[in-house]
C-alpha cells in the first residue's frame, strides 16, 4: 500500500490569526480547501497538508470532545533542510505568537526544539 497524501486535521480558534502566523512563517494556503471554518496549510505540496479547522467545525468530525490545549493531543515533528533553518522558522514562530516548550536537544543525529505554536490551540 502506498498513501498518496496526509492531511493532519488540527482545531484551531481563529482562523485569520492562524493564516497570518503561518503566512509569516513563509507557509501558503491550498485555497480550494481553506474558507472561514478551515485553511489548508501547505506543508509539502503533493504529499503533506494540514487541515486547520475551527473548533466547531473540526466537532462536527468527531464523537469525542475537542482538546482544549490544556493536555497534548498531537506532536508533529517537521524535518527541514539544515539546522540553521531550523533556528529560523523558531526565530519566526517566537517573534509571532509562538512560544517556547522546551529548550533545545541537540543528539547529534537530530536536532530538536519543541514549540507550542499550534495555532491557537493554546489561547493565542
Amino acid at each position: 500500500m502506498k498513501v498518496k497524501s496526509i492531511f493532519i486535521n488540527l482545531p484551531i480558534n481563529d482562523t485569520a490569526k492562524t493564516r497570518e502566523f503561518w503566512t509569516k512563517l513563509g507557509f501558503s494556503f491550498n485555497e480550494q480547501f481553506s474558507d472561514d471554518k478551515a485553511l489548508c496549510l501547505i506543508m509539502n505540496d503533493g504529499l503533506i497538508y494540514s487541515m486547520l479547522i475551527t473548533r466547531e467545525f473540526f466537532s462536527t468530525f468527531t464523537n469525542r470532545p475537542v482538546s482544549d490545549g490544556s493536555s497534548t493531543h498531537v506532536i508533529i515533528a517537521l524535518e527541514v533542510e539544515s539546522r540553521e533553518m531550523v533556528d529560523e522558522i523558531v526565530r519566526l514562530a517566537l517573534e509571532n505568537g509562538g512560544s517556547r516548550y522546551r529548550e533545545s536537544t541537540d543528539y547529534g543525529w537530530v536536532y530538536t526544539i519543541v514549540l507550542l505554536i499550534l495555532m491557537g490551540i493554546n489561547g493565542k
